[in-house]
């Protein structure tokens, strides 16, 4: 779990440093940002989804995923949750608007990438937390820039991070002969689609549903034990 902490760490140091940046922006100034992070988060998304080598299956599990996620409603749920914990952390109202946004987007660009998995696993197994630290530098960078335009609900994207890789590292041993290179790689593709849809919302103003396909992730997870079997 160190370098899982670390990680949590480098975004809530690098959030804190990003909401002082906040205080001196004025509306112009934020609302560019705003547009220039959109658009390296759809960078980020893009550079993700292309590693795919099989386009059917981030088709098929997109589509799963998005009947699963609208069926939960996961998208309301997050954003009551986004609610609930703004104003429990805030005094005001000011950042209703992005929290839920920053907490959203910031938990998926975290979570989705092969750094999260790959570095998760090599921490729980083999106590090398050297990719997770290197992961830790990069989220704390960008923890400035999105809480700089985005608010407080970055910072809280360091608790879905805790979990999930957390959870891998813990389980290491038994769900790493499930986590292949091909199916971490899916994984991050799907993830990347999402990425994208973040960004979308972000640059253009949108309201592409993105939380309501976060179980198009797992659907590489579960596709390739299965198809082993015929």
């Amino acid at each position: 779990m160190i370098g899982t902490l670390i990680n949590c760490a480098a975004i809530i140091l690098g959030s804190a440093f990003g909401l002082l940046l906040r205080r001196g922006m004025k509306d112009s100034i934020a609302k560019t940002v705003m547009q220039g992070v959109g658009m390296s988060v759809i960078l980020i998304g893009v550079t993700g989804a292309i590693e795919t080598s099989n386009t059917l299956l981030v088709i098929l599990s997109m589509v799963i995923g998005g009947v699963v996620g609208a069926w939960i409603n996961i998208d309301e749920k997050m954003n009551q949750l986004g609610a609930w914990a703004q104003k429990k952390l805030t005094r005001s109202d000011d950042e209703s608007d992005t929290f839920a946004k920053g907490f959203v987007t910031a938990s998926l660009v975290y979570c989705v990438g092969a750094m999260a998995v790959v570095g998760a696993l090599d921490s729980g197994i083999r106590g090398d937390h050297s990719t997770l630290i290197a992961k830790a530098a990069l989220d704390g960078i960008t923890a400035i820039i999105f809480s700089s335009s985005l608010g407080i609900g970055v910072m809280l994207s360091a608790v879905p991070v805790l979990i999930y890789q957390g959870a891998i590292a813990l389980l290491g041993n038994a769900i790493a002969p499930l986590l292949s290179d091909v199916v971490v790689q899916e994984m991050s593709a799907v993830g990347g689609l999402l990425i994208m849809g973040i960004g979308v919302n972000m640059l253009l103003e949108k309201d592409i549903k993105v939380a309501n396909l976060l179980p198009a992730i797992l659907i590489p997870f579960l596709y390739y034990p299965i198809a082993q079997l015929f």
